[in-house]
């Protein structure tokens, strides 16, 4: 292995670290599940990393392998979801680090949109990740693979889902 290829890998992951960390986060409600996932994405990025082609922006491909790479993950690894968290190992790029800090900040309508982003299906939390991240609608679709079209119509109908989640929570107190 070339040492400059691994240390170009090391400098662009640890760049857009919070990409992975965003994508973990929303996945994987418990500590050991996202670590589990962090290191696949990372893997997987080094596994396509001899095939990215600078023509492209960076982030586009490395959300499209870390997405795919956490649907999959979701999907297979679902039945993880149900058990206690009992490990708390550093994570290779320390993406937990600040993790107290930034939750204790966060607005109460930030933790609730949260919440309510966790709990969508894999293709729509992907959508709003990349949607938050204020990415357009074509990079959107770019980087999952579906129409623009489609992105639109889902962004519309999960602003919809999530108003009326804020409203619920309102007339209820909290």
């Amino acid at each position: 292995m070339e040492p400059n290829k691994k240390e170009n890998f090391i400098s662009v992951i640890d760049e857009h670290k919070r990409i992975i960390y965003k994508i973990v986060n929303s996945y994987c409600p418990q500590l050991e599940d996202r670590k589990d996932l962090e290191q696949e994405i990372i893997i997987q990025l080094w596994n396509a990393f001899d095939s990215y082609n600078p023509n492209y922006k960076f982030t586009t491909w490395m959300y499209r392998i870390a997405l795919n790479t956490a649907i999959s993950f979701y999907r297979k690894e679902k039945k993880w979801y149900q058990r206690n968290d009992f490990f708390n190992d550093e994570s290779m790029f320390r993406l937990e680090e600040g993790n107290a800090v930034e939750a204790l900040e966060l607005s109460t309508n930030v933790k609730l949109l949260q919440e309510f982003i966790q709990k969508l299906k894999e293709l729509d939390k992907a959508i709003m990740l990349l949607y938050l991240e204020e990415n357009s609608y074509e990079e959107i679709a770019d980087i999952l693979g579906i129409s623009t079209t489609n992105v639109g119509t889902k962004i519309g109908r999960i602003k919809v889902k999530i108003k009326k989640e804020f409203d619920k929570k309102k007339s209820h107190g909290r």
